[in-house]
């Protein structure tokens, strides 16, 4: 998941006085394909064809949700916008709103097992309901779009939309009202947890307006925090590497085998803090913010492996090269730690923008420090 952030859009769109749409605007309107891969036909309605779905995901599709985790693919993860129908649904039938990432879209329909509902998928650019509100594609603008292309106030009679309560932060439900004469209604967070609100006349239970960020959905962020850390990763180890050879007393080989082993062992070490530990250990490690929560994990760490190293104390070298690597272990575990911010529904931009005005330039200048006395380790 993204770090989100708020952005205001004016409706421009759809109303009385908007001008007429653009060429790329009417293309971007289309209804969505019926040769999608996960199409499996199609239902009549007073506007045409409607692409039908099914609850069941087939092999298809959960490998590609595995390949998103890993970051393979993930940013063309997407569904074409637009009304679809689950199952065969009528004029009376639930309308469902959701986001164009496939894994949201599919967590949706998955969670209702013969059940038959409309779902109208917004045009998120591939990123999931909570982040998307909070960067304004999952929104009012956006909705009555979809609202209006997809003649849905022909396909129903009803004029009630059920919106996750994720999106609640994008979404204005009077000018939705206003404007295209539909109520908004939050359902639970959950998808799982759609069927009892809809079987309970829509209505959510005090648990369903709850997220909790369990061991589980903690642990299925780490990969692709792990590719994003691999890349600079690429880069940074064979010149840690090379570096590491030369100066010291030893030959270059030599240098190489204490300490470019170490540093080696140092970094991939700061990396598992970070984008593993800090996850996996999140509610039992010090602090609120997750850099601060990076920084205890990331000190632990470095403290155990200056003691598992045993360093000579008396060596100027060794106490520099150790001391380097107290500073940049906790620094980049911090960061790496920060990063799921974005992944958890109880933090709030205005909390991440407080915590990176302290927490970024602690972890650069701890960062930098940190490398200068790794340099200075060489002469010695």
């Amino acid at each position: 998941m993204e770090t989100c952030g708020n952005s205001s859009q004016k409706l421009s769109v759809l109303l009385p006085m908007a001008p007429p749409a653009t060429p790329s605007d009417s293309s971007s309107l289309l209804p969505p394909r019926l040769d999608q891969p996960f199409v499996t036909g199609s239902v009549d309605s007073p506007t045409g064809k409607i692409p039908r779905v099914t609850a069941v995901l087939t092999r298809r599709d959960h490998w590609g949700s595995i390949k998103a985790r890993w970051g393979v693919g993930r940013m063309d993860y997407t569904v074409d916008p637009g009304l679809y129908a689950l199952g065969s649904p009528n004029e009376q039938s639930h309308v469902l709103i959701t986001a164009n990432y496939k894994m949201s879209f599919d967590c949706l329909r998955e969670a209702l097992p013969g059940r038959h509902a409309w779902i109208l998928v917004l045009d998120t650019k591939g990123i999931n309901v909570w982040c998307a509100a909070g960067k304004g594609t999952f929104g009012t603008e956006e909705l009555l779009r979809r609202i209006t292309a997809s003649e849905l106030g022909g396909i129903v009679t009803h004029r009630n939309l059920i919106l996750p309560q994720l999106g609640a932060p994008g979404v204005s439900a009077h000018l939705v009202r206003k404007f295209s004469g539909f109520k908004v209604l939050y359902g639970p967070i959950m998808a799982p947890d759609i069927p009892a609100y809809l079987d309970a006349g829509l209505r959510a239970t005090a648990a369903m307006r709850r997220k909790d960020f369990p061991l589980w959905e903690r642990a299925v962020l780490i990969p692709i925090e792990l590719v994003a850390a691999w890349k600079p990763a690429a880069i940074i180890i064979p010149v840690l590497l090379i570096i590491s050879g030369f100066g010291s007393k030893g030959s270059f080989l030599e240098n190489l085998l204490h300490d470019g082993l170490f540093s080696l062992i140092a970094f991939l070490l700061a990396v598992t803090s970070g984008a593993i530990l800090s996850p996996l250990l999140l509610p039992y490690l010090p602090g609120r913010a997750f850099a601060t929560k990076g920084i205890s994990i990331g000190l632990l760490t470095a403290i155990s492996l200056l003691l598992a190293w045993g360093g000579n104390l008396h060596n100027w070298h060794d106490i520099l090269l150790g001391g380097a690597w107290l500073l940049m272990i906790p620094a980049l575990s911090a960061f790496l730690a920060m990063n799921f911010t974005g992944a958890s529904t109880y933090t709030s931009l205005s909390g991440v923008r407080k915590e990176m005005r302290w927490a970024l330039p602690l972890e650069i200048g701890a960062g930098i420090s940190g490398f200068a006395v790794f340099l200075i380790s060489r002469f010695f």
